[in-house]
């Protein structure tokens, strides 16, 4: 039999920036420029992780502690109908600014999200048929052993978004008859807190992130820098680099025995090596994880 190759269309890909970074305003952060504008693209995967030499750690972990406001959210059970009624409605998505993600696996559930005042209903085909509202198809069309899904998108900040107007009143008669199983959602108030909170009548669990660091780790590190000779098309060398080091940063961050300078496997249990060719150095190093 033939051998054809698999089709790379819709494979996931990694994509790598590589530079050195100048001064960065607090007060006013790029938003447009990469890498900033890849990572403020994900709406709800807000979450740094910092690998660093001991010694620079030991120099900020204070500054860490002590000058980042740690984020707030809760865990609350809502149904949709919920978020367009009553003070809620009026408080956190006509005049405030709230970030909210509902429970379920993406591409298989019903997964609901509100940003910028806009909701966004990822739905499979009954649901959207039975809801009668307006979206697009979701994912790949006609993918082999997928089923059909469907996005809609509500900005419920519009001026037309009001209790008595027809649009509107399609939209909440959806909520309550057809999508109305509650669901656990993820909230979060980027404004300062308001009194009384509209959500505590719906009894929210709060939490508090606090930032975490791991235990000084003795590892093997190749070399971060990039192949000397970088042809413009970022070809086969600087595609093994970008690997190699992300594999890496993947086994720091999970812990792995196998970065640690005194790892002695056998080498028929793991193939895992450190790279053709990058030069290797020793020291200890720790990585910190902050949800933003």
């Amino acid at each position: 039999m033939l051998d054809f190759p698999a089709g790379i269309q819709n494979e996931a890909k990694c994509n790598v920036t590589h530079g050195t970074m100048g001064h960065l305003d607090p007060k006013q952060p790029p938003v447009k420029r990469k890498p900033f504008a890849a990572i403020l693209s994900h709406g709800f995967v807000q979450k740094a992780e910092l690998i660093l030499p001991e010694e620079l750690y030991e120099v900020i972990k204070n500054n860490i502690a002590s000058e980042f406001v740690k984020p707030v959210y809760s865990r609350v059970i809502l149904p949709l109908k919920a978020l367009v009624e009553g003070e809620f409605f009026n408080e956190h998505i006509k005049k405030g600014n709230i970030l909210m993600l509902s429970e379920g696996r993406a591409g298989v559930d019903n997964v609901y999200s509100l940003k910028e005042g806009i909701l966004t209903l990822h739905l499979d085909k009954e649901s959207y048929e039975r809801a009668g509202l307006v979206g697009k198809p979701e994912g790949v069309k006609g993918k082999r052993g997928t089923k059909p899904r469907w996005v809609v998108e509500i900005n419920l900040r519009l001026p037309s978004m009001l209790h008595g107007k027809k649009g509107f009143d399609r939209i909440v008669y959806a909520f309550k008859n057809i999508l109305t199983t509650p669901v656990t959602w993820l909230f979060h108030d980027l404004r300062a807190t308001i009194a009384p909170d509209p959500l505590d009548a719906h009894f929210p669990t709060w939490r508090t992130v606090s930032p975490g660091a791991s235990q000084s780790i003795k590892v093997k590190m190749p070399s971060i820098k990039p192949p000397t000779e970088v042809d413009p098309s970022y070809g086969a060398d600087f595609e093994d680099y970008a690997v190699d080091i992300h594999e890496w940063l993947s086994l720091v961050l999970l812990e792995s025995p196998r970065i640690n300078s005194d790892d002695k496997i056998d080498s028929f249990l793991t193939r895992y090596s450190h790279g053709r060719d990058l030069c290797l150095r020793h020291g200890p190093i720790r990585y910190l994880s902050r949800y933003c």
